[in-house]
């Protein structure tokens, strides 16, 4: 490094992001803590077993991180579910986003609403 004025190496440098998870702001229910622990377990030992191989972007186990963190282990874990099962052969691939929202329809007494969320975008709230 050099003294001199101008030279760019006295730019504070960007700080790099801490892992590949959610680092957003969330609760911390004991729910939710024991949701995102079982995954980040299952990325810790078998992921690595099992190999990079998800179709989708984020990884179905970040993808189930963010889900449980912004929305709960009940409604997380369904969206999860229908991620995972969807990832599979025939099944959808490319860019698929947690849903920053969900719409009123998606009630914990009908879980299997959560389908819908991955995709048909108009009917998830905050991301028309």
């Amino acid at each position: 490094m050099c003294d001199h004025p101008g030279c760019g190496h006295d730019r504070p440098r960007a700080e790099a992001p801490r892992g590949r998870n959610y680092a957003g702001p969330f609760r911390k229910t004991p729910d939710r803590l024991l949701g995102m622990a079982f995954i980040r377990l299952y990325q810790l030992t078998l992921s690595s077993l099992i190999g990079n191989s998800c179709r989708h972007m984020p990884t179905c186990s970040e993808y189930g991180y963010e889900a449980i963190a912004r929305h709960g282990l009940w409604a997380g874990g369904w969206l999860t579910l229908f991620r995972v099962g969807r990832c599979g052969p025939g099944g959808t691939w490319g860019v698929d986003p947690v849903p920053d929202a969900l719409d009123r329809a998606y009630r914990w007494w009908a879980p299997w609403r959560y389908w819908r969320a991955g995709r048909k975008r108009r009917d998830i709230g905050g991301n028309a």
